[in-house]
């Protein structure tokens, strides 16, 4: 599991010039199954996302194509943990520690 933060890098004019490409990349990774959910932060400095994949490479790979990423208004920080304990509407995503 992945937690994605976004951290814009451009004034939000500039954001919000992105945001309807950025929202329909979205949810082409909420069809996919990758995404699980995802938020703006408080405050509207970025935003979070909660993700799955095989592994961090690909996540790499799907934030590239961000358009928030190709039109060079935020950067990412991806950090990959082992979720071991989660809601039962999560438990398919649930991993035993190694």
């Amino acid at each position: 599991m992945f937690v994605l933060e976004l951290s814009y890098t451009a004034p939000l004019d500039q954001v919000d010039a992105v945001l309807e490409a950025h929202v329909a990349w979205l949810d082409a990774q909420y069809e996919r199954g990758v995404f699980l959910a995802s938020g703006r932060k408080n405050p509207r400095d970025g935003g979070v996302i909660l993700a799955v994949a095989g592994d961090r490479a690909r996540i790499e790979e799907v934030a590239a194509t961000d358009p928030f990423v190709t039109a060079g208004v935020c950067a990412y920080r991806i950090t990959e943990f082992t979720a071991t304990k989660t809601a039962p509407e999560l438990e398919r995503y649930r991993e035993s520690p190694s």
